[in-house]
């Protein structure tokens, strides 16, 4: 295992090197991670939420089954029947202790829920200031490009090279003040 663990250190430093010198790539890795958090942060909230729903009616099936034992037992109560009234009075007192949990189980769901809510904010809140650095490191690159090919325009771009096949009149010009200096320069020779 050792060599794989070398070569799985080596890739990795690799990776972290060529990320630092291209941070524009870095930026979108971290924005994609985030990206991929967030759509875990909102599954862990609408999950939260479905069983908040099961609890509210799990909460709302006790709280009648409660009803119905404390009329169960004003009636017993009202019968005389007080061989049912003590083992109805604990069925309500145990139903009670059982909302009660649910209660607490419940209020501990919200609490999660509103941390989930605020982790999915600050999630989205982070995503967008990388966003707007890979948007700010595209825009400085753009420019050095648009910078770089300004200072080698002359050399690669721009004019297109004239062709010399036909007329020039500077080519012409230049001819005519050679031949004109040369008829000069015969003359000079001959005068001697």
């Amino acid at each position: 295992m050792g060599v794989f663990e070398d070569l799985s250190r080596f890739l990795e430093s690799r990776l972290e090197e060529f990320l630092r010198n291209n941070p524009h790539l870095e930026l979108q890795a971290l924005e994609e991670q985030l990206r991929e958090q967030e759509q875990d942060s909102q599954r862990l909230i609408v999950d939260l939420q479905l069983q908040e729903k099961k609890l509210e009616n799990e909460i709302l099936a006790t709280a009648q089954e409660i009803q119905r034992w404390h009329v169960r037992i004003e009636k017993a109560k009202a019968a005389n029947r007080f061989d049912l009234v003590q083992p109805a009075q604990e069925r309500e007192a145990a139903l009670l202790r059982q909302g009660n949990q649910l209660w607490g189980h419940m209020q501990g769901l919200k609490e999660r829920i509103r941390q989930a809510q605020e982790l999915l904010r600050r999630i989205q809140q982070r995503r967008q200031e990388v966003r707007a650095k890979a948007a700010q490191v595209q825009a400085t690159r753009t420019t050095a490009k648009t910078d770089q090919k300004s200072q080698t325009a002359g050399w690669n771009e721009g004019r297109t090279p004239t062709s010399f096949s036909g007329a020039d009149p500077l080519d012409e010009r230049f001819k005519s003040w050679e031949a004109q200096d040369e008829l000069e320069r015969m003359k000079r020779n001959m005068g001697r």
